[in-house]
């Protein structure tokens, strides 16, 4: 059984994926400095899994933590690297934070394991606001609208510079859409810490009564209703492009470095959003227009042709399912606070 190192494993992507890894018959290491996420999902993975994931509690901003680390865990077959701060707000806000945590930990994991596989979590901004749409893997890299965006794009130049300069280390960078959901099981979700950033936590936590009404930041884009769009992907159905990711390393059909859109080809505006909750649920949501936030985008969706036709991969949970996975998370939450 190979053993998979998953970094960043007990938040929102980092758990799914653990499952997904485990269902395909992978042995998974968790590492997780828990800033952003909760000790309390390794439990939840065990209820869902059945098996009692090893558990590190590592920083890997700290270097010789990751260096002692990678000493006593070289049956490592892969890593798949999550840990990474992600708010774009926060980020406008506090850059050296992110700057420091984003390629820090980036960097000592790649002196630690020179020579692995690598899935690496990288994200739909390095397209910046795109000139054309779709999306494609081929469209450029424009500048960055926050620092988060701007981690991402330098991560990914480190990764292919670094790939190409080191025979043995094969990377596979995923640019991720909009995940959104939850687990089948409602044992496994998103868990912000505070006042949520993206749209759909703050939906489900104005709905059952934790927040007030929700934001809709900007009603002026140049879209059908005026609001901001985005492709939003179900959190199960980006689980298990990871592992489709790590196998296509394990098969040797990556050489040095690839990239992959993870989407669902469509775009939807955040009124569609809302519209969606409300359709699946049957809860009416509480909203109010409010000014457009720094960093955001106007609109932006992936072309997913080559995940489909190279990856063996494609999405198959819909907009009512990430909406009423999501809400079930959030009552279950309610009934087992965290």
């Amino acid at each position: 059984m190979k053993k998979i190192l998953v970094t960043g494993g007990i938040g929102y992507i980092g758990s799914h994926t653990v499952v997904e890894l485990h269902n395909a018959g992978y042995e998974v290491l968790i590492v997780d400095n828990l800033s952003n996420s909760n000790i309390k999902i390794l439990e939840q993975l065990y209820k869902i899994t059945g098996k009692r994931h090893e558990f590190i509690e590592l920083d890997l901003q700290d270097s010789k933590a990751v260096d002692e680390f990678a000493k006593n865990n070289q049956d490592i077959s892969g890593i798949i690297h999550f840990a990474a701060y992600k708010a774009v707000g926060e980020s406008v806000e506090q850059p050296l934070k992110y700057y420091k945590n984003n390629f820090y930990s980036l960097i000592n994991l790649l002196v630690a394991y020179p020579q692995t596989n690598f899935v690496f979590s990288s994200s739909c901004t390095v397209y910046g606001q795109p000139d054309t749409l779709p999306v494609t893997e081929n469209n450029p890299v424009k500048k960055a609208e926050s620092p988060y965006g701007n981690t991402k794009q330098i991560a990914e130049e480190i990764l292919v510079e670094t790939a190409k300069a080191t025979k043995g280390l094969n990377v596979i960078a995923l640019r991720y859409f909009n995940p959104v959901g939850a687990h089948a099981s409602a044992l496994i979700g998103e868990l912000p810490n505070g006042v949520p950033q993206n749209l759909v936590p703050f939906i489900t936590q104005s709905a059952i009564g934790k927040r007030g009404p929700i934001q809709v930041f900007g009603n002026d884009y140049n879209t059908p209703d005026g609001s901001a769009i985005r492709d939003y992907i179900h959190v199960v159905d980006l689980a298990k492009a990871h592992v489709a990711a790590i196998k296509r390393l394990e098969e040797g059909k990556v050489e040095g470095y690839d990239v992959f859109n993870l989407g669902t080809g469509k775009g939807s505006s955040v009124l569609e959003i809302i519209n969606a909750f409300e359709q699946s649920t049957g809860e009416k949501l509480n909203y109010q227009i409010a000014p457009r936030r720094e960093g955001d985008i106007e609109k932006i969706y992936g072309d997913v042709t080559k995940s489909k036709q190279v990856l063996g991969w494609k999405t198959e949970l819909d907009l009512n399912e990430m909406m009423a996975s999501a809400w079930r998370w959030e009552k279950y939450l309610k009934e087992n606070p965290f």
